[in-house]
């Protein structure tokens, strides 16, 4: 753990109570109004030295500590991309906070393209392994042994049950899947598509995989869930682009705040 992170640790102790925190979330496109729900205080990026500005439209850059659903928790309104700065580890100075503040796990949400006709645009798929098709990774550079993570079961059985069992609770389903990492900005290629595909992939984004290998090299638990906001390149006839994501996010975001308060509930 670094100085750094310690130390903004303890600025937000100061601001926000000495109360660990339990879990965090990160909050993907159209999920930044449960930020809003939770009884707590916000603290912008800004003010925290070394939190990478949030720069893509539809995320809020605020860090939210306080309960929901009667769970002490750490939201991140938004996250920084590797293809906003070209730097994979861009997530691990608020990812080691979120250690320091005392979580134990860490539930990551995004909008993704989906490559199964049973998870269309509005639906969700839980992630239970993925396929790093960038090649990039955050520990590069790590002059530890540490940075040699074992990625079995990086996506938290447990967790993944509990959410499984929140979903079907509500009376929703959750399929199961495996997530691409494609670097972005640019939308993937139908033959990336295809190539993926092949290579086993259910759906495909540009972000989460960073911060999933960040969280367990930090020794916390993970889950993820993809909101499908379109068929992937060559799947469909609809155009793809940032405000399709964007006005396609809302339609699974009210079952993912459902999904994610059932499962705060259920602790």
């Amino acid at each position: 753990m670094s100085r750094n992170a310690e130390d903004l640790a303890r600025q937000i102790r100061d601001r926000a109570g000495a109360a660990p925190v339990r879990f965090g979330l990160v909050l993907g496109s159209g999920l930044g109004h449960l930020a809003e729900a939770v009884d707590g205080v916000a603290i912008d990026y800004a003010e925290l030295p070394g939190f990478p500005h949030a720069g893509v439209s539809g995320h809020n850059p605020k860090l939210v500590i306080g309960d929901l659903e009667g769970v002490r928790v750490a939201v991140f309104g938004g996250r920084s991309h590797y293809y906003e700065s070209g730097r994979g580890d861009a997530m691990r100075l608020p990812l080691e906070v979120l250690a320091a503040l005392g979580a134990e796990a860490l539930i990551l949400t995004n909008a993704a393209g989906s490559m199964r006709a049973d998870i269309p645009p509005g639906e969700l798929m839980l992630l239970n392994d993925h396929i790093n098709f960038s090649g990039l990774n955050p520990l590069i550079g790590e002059p530890t042994d540490r940075r040699f993570v074992p990625m079995a079961d990086a996506y938290d059985p447990g967790l993944r049950k509990a959410l499984q069992s929140a979903a079907a609770h509500e009376g929703l389903n959750l399929e199961q899947g495996v997530y691409a990492w494609y670097s972005g900005p640019s939308f993937e290629t139908p033959a990336e598509i295809r190539a993926i595909r092949t290579l086993g992939a259910d759906a495909v984004g540009m972000s989460t995989v960073p911060e999933v290998i960040l969280a367990r090299f930090l020794g916390l638990r993970v889950a993820a869930i993809s909101t499908i906001t379109n068929m992937a390149a060559g799947m469909s006839d609809e155009k793809i682009s940032h405000e399709h994501t964007k006005a396609m996010a809302p339609l699974g975001a009210g079952k993912l705040e459902r999904i994610l308060r059932r499962f705060l509930k259920n602790l």
